[in-house]
Parts: structure tokens; C-alpha cells; sequence
């Protein structure tokens, strides 16, 4: 690769990057699986090892590999310790971190709706799999959220019974590795929905968290949002 490419346009460890992660994105290399090493990765796409380690170097930034001293780098898991790092980021004001446990309220099979679409990138009336859940945090509940998925990617899981940890049933059951998300924030008033299964009073503050999450190839693959209580929780962003 090194000398097949000396003026590419991406850098050469980028490069590096996407051959590896496209292995990931394939099934070649499974989760928690090891990996080759530096060495191994560099005499197998003609790289120096300083290239392939900054290859790995920017997954494991990305979560995607965990490197264990001594041991040697692995596919990263979407255990629940890498979704409370990763993806959740709401804390009860009064304890630790904690990931938090699921209700499913409904799970249908229908349109997407314009924006469902856009969000997605689908095209006008493709098919998508809703989920509604109730989430809790030391045992109380305090967000309601609302999941869509392109059914082209999730067919049948409607009929499945689906477990609190969603993105692992992603990665087993269907081949979809959530890589990262966008999120939105935004501040609300409860409606009647919020009252009823979030037990506030109609106008109380909520913080939206308005999510789009991507798989490993960059597509848009999960849109989410989630009204959360302010008055028990925080949201908590660790900036590095």
C-alpha cells in the first residue's frame, strides 16, 4: 500500500484505517476477537509498522478496538461498560454511573415518516422498524424514548424479544456495528405521553436527546430520541 500509493489524497494511515475496519464491517475479524499485531498488519498491506500503528491508533480512539497491555488489541465489544462510556451519558444526580434498565412499549412495522427519511437517508415511504421503551435508573424511570431502523437492516426483529442492550443485538443478530452518533440537545416541556410514563406533571422541564448513530460504513443506521427527566439526572459529557 505504502508504495502503491506514496501521493494519495487521504494520509496513508487513514488508508490503513479503512482496510481495517473494513474487516471488522465484513465479519473477517468478530468481536472480541484479537487482531494481528502491528507487524503482522504492517507486512500484510505493505505499510511501516509506525503507519500501522497510527491506524490502530485512530480506531482505538474510536472505540472500535481496545488494545490490553501485554495481550494484544481486540475488536472492541458493545458490552454494557463501553455503551455507559460511549453512548449514555445520563447520571443520576445522587449515585454512579449506571447503565440503565429497558421496558419495550411497543415495536411496530410501518412508513418511515419525512423526517424519519431524512434522518436515515430512505427514500419516501421505506419501510422502518419503531420501537417505544421506557428506560430506568435506580429503579426510576426517567426517559421515554422512541427508536427508529431501517427494516431493510432489521428485518424480523419485531418478533424477536428484544434485550436492553440493543446495540449488541444489532452487531450479533444482524451484522450492524454502531461505530458513532450525533446528538442534539434541546430542552422541553412534558406532554401527556412524559406524564403518564415518566410520572411528572404536564410542563415540567425535560432535556430531548435527539440521536443519530451510524454503522461502521458511515451510514446512517439508528435514529433515537429520548425525553429524559432533569430532576433526578444529568447529562454528563467527559470533553478529552
Amino acid at each position: 500500500m505504502e508504495t502503491r500509493n506514496p501521493l494519495g489524497f487521504r494520509p496513508l494511515y487513514r488508508q490503513a484505517r479503512d482496510v481495517l475496519v473494513g474487516r471488522i464491517n465484513d465479519g473477517t475479524w468478530q468481536a472480541g476477537q484479537a487482531i494481528p499485531s502491528e507487524m503482522e498488519i504492517a507486512a500484510d498491506l505493505g505499510i511501516s509498522p509506525g503507519t500501522a500503528r497510527k491506524a490502530l491508533d485512530e480506531m482505538e480512539s474510536e472505540n472500535l478496538v481496545v488494545r490490553h497491555q501485554g495481550r494484544g488489541t481486540f475488536v472492541a465489544r458493545h458490552d454494557d461498560a463501553r455503551i455507559i462510556f460511549q453512548f449514555f451519558k445520563l447520571t443520576p444526580d445522587s449515585g454512579e454511573r449506571e447503565f440503565p434498565t429497558s421496558k419495550i412499549l411497543r415495536i411496530d412495522v410501518g412508513n418511515a415518516s419525512a423526517e424519519a427519511a431524512k434522518v436515515l437517508k430512505l427514500r419516501s415511504g421505506a419501510r422502518v422498524l419503531q420501537i417505544e421503551r421506557i428506560r430506568s435508573l435506580s429503579g426510576k424511570t426517567v426517559i421515554a424514548e422512541t427508536i427508529t431502523l431501517p427494516y431493510a437492516l432489521f428485518n424480523g426483529a419485531e418478533k424477536l424479544e428484544l434485550p436492553n442492550n440493543l446495540y449488541e443485538l444489532y452487531r450479533s443478530r444482524f451484522g450492524v456495528t454502531i461505530a458513532r452518533s450525533t446528538e442534539k440537545l434541546k430542552a422541553v416541556a412534558a406532554k401527556r405521553r412524559e406524564e403518564k410514563h415518566l410520572g411528572v406533571k404536564a410542563g415540567a422541564p425535560l432535556l430531548s436527546i435527539d440521536r443519530t448513530a451510524f454503522s461502521l460504513d458511515g451510514k446512517p443506521t439508528e435514529w433515537r430520541v429520548s425525553v429524559c427527566r432533569t430532576d433526578i439526572v444529568h447529562y454528563l459529557s467527559d470533553l478529552k
